[in-house]
């Protein structure tokens, strides 16, 4: 028998393996009650944490972390619409922060804020839909707004620097296109093009369409390293600006940080697979975006751990540990400890709900992903999900927060010291950057499981 033969076989039998196991026991759990609806009613419908602030949905301010929490929410009431409190709870949220002008309020040039608006078009479909109007209006115009500042109004890398016309993270970080950001801005833009795009003309959707893959495509060009397979938490077009004190100075990756944070990582899958969706199957970059996703994908395989999550630091496993000296910025020393590199849940929970995403929509190769999703997804349930004898679930060791920089916050170097001791890099729990993430991971193990 030939070597091709054998390793062709052996790859069917971990694939009939993984569906079995997939058939049999993912998705919900002993109660028979769905993860994803457990989660929203015992968790997102309850109390959560948006860096370290106790959060309540329908009261929660607008900022992407309650905005993430309720897109999941609103995904698992589209997915199982008989569950119409949700629905509601997220109307309430949306109605809670909605000004006059039928906008919301966002800081100038902050590319997070942006991301809550996600919920928006749901809601106008459905309201549309119930013969509601006027809210369905007041919906639509804050989602044009939201786009439209975006388009027109934020920030871009100048002309004259590398990575010219791709959107900066926020003012205090000029010239910096940091992972996160593109689950922020574009995803957004990209769902409003899908939806409302046509208004505009053809010429105008299709350059949008092309502005929205430059995005991606200017972040891969400039923190994919393709010997790890892996990208780079940031980049700064200008390395030499102070606030960017923690970028290379020189070499290949020059403007790069040095690690691999997950969850930035994480963001950036989401986002693509997001984006993805919506994207008109003949735009001449939708190949490119493609490519990335099964880069990416293939990745991420070689760092995942045996018990199918994944590391707060991807390129390391839980023998790193913080070095006890720290980091000297100035003659300051910050970020001492001897913390342990640890499985991560809020970027575990990404990169299984995007392989499993591009595995429905056709992008990632099912044969090859199905078996590595369903042991990602049980390796949440296993390391993260924690029933508690009163009804409660729980999701556990979260990063609270991690970011880079700017020059008035020397602690944020962006190495590992920082990303395992730093005092804004706190181990939480039911933190909603990873209760979001894990609805929207189970209700794709549930919809591929009724298929």
């Amino acid at each position: 028998m030939s070597l091709n033969l054998v390793v062709m076989k052996h790859k069917f039998f971990v694939y009939l393996c993984a569906v079995a196991l997939f058939y049999s026991s993912c998705g919900s759990s002993e109660k028979g009650t769905p993860y994803s609806q457990q989660m929203v009613e015992l968790r997102a419908l309850q109390t959560f944490l948006s860096n370290t602030r106790e959060q309540q949905l329908a009261t929660a301010h607008w900022d992407y972390v309650p905005g993430l929490v309720a897109n999941s929410v609103l995904k698992a009431w589209k997915q199982y619409p008989e569950k119409e409190e949700y629905y509601q709870i997220v109307k309430a949220y949306a109605d809670h922060n909605m000004l006059e002008g039928d906008s919301v309020r966002v800081n100038p040039h902050n590319i997070d804020d942006l991301a809550a608006g996600k919920i928006l078009f749901t809601l106008y479909a459905a309201e549309m839909e119930r013969g509601n109007t006027a809210d369905a209006m007041r919906y639509k115009r804050c989602a044009d707004f939201l786009r439209n500042k975006l388009k027109y109004q934020h920030r871009r890398v100048d002309d004259s620097l590398p990575g010219a016309g791709r959107w900066i993270h926020k003012v205090q970080y000029p010239g910096q296109l940091w992972l996160d950001g593109l689950y922020m801005g574009p995803a957004l833009y990209a769902e409003w093009q899908h939806h409302f795009g046509a208004e505009k003309g053809e010429a105008d959707n299709m350059e949008s369409w092309t502005d929205i893959a430059l995005q991606f495509e200017v972040q891969h060009q400039y923190t994919w390293d393709s010997q790890k397979q892996l990208h780079y938490h940031a980049w700064a077009a200008d390395p030499e600006d102070p606030n960017a004190f923690w970028a290379r100075q020189d070499g290949p990756f020059r403007g790069a940080s040095r690690e691999f944070w997950g969850r930035g990582v994480g963001w950036y899958f989401a986002a693509i697979v997001d984006v993805l969706e919506w994207m008109p199957k003949n735009h001449p970059n939708r190949p490119n975006l493609e490519e990335i996703t099964r880069m990416l994908a293939a990745g991420l395989v070689k760092y995942q751990d045996p018990s199918g999550s994944w590391h707060q630091l991807l390129q390391y496993d839980a023998t790193m540990r913080a070095d006890e000296i720290g980091d000297t910025v100035f003659d300051v020393v910050y970020n001492v400890c001897d913390k342990s590199n640890y499985l991560e849940a809020s970027a575990s929970s990404m990169f299984t709900y995007a392989m499993l995403k591009g595995i429905r929509l056709n992008i990632l190769d099912r044969s090859t992903f199905l078996p590595v999703a369903t042991k990602a997804y049980q390796g949440l349930l296993d390391n993260f999900i924690r029933e508690g004898e009163e009804g409660t679930l729980d999701i556990i060791q979260s990063c609270a927060s991690a970011g880079l920089g700017p020059a008035r916050n020397f602690s944020r170097t962006g190495t590992i010291n920082y990303y395992l001791c730093g005092r804004d890099v706190t181990i939480t729990q039911n933190e909603g950057k990873a209760i979001g993430p894990f609805i929207m991971a189970s209700l794709e193990m549930e919809l591929l499981k009724k298929r």
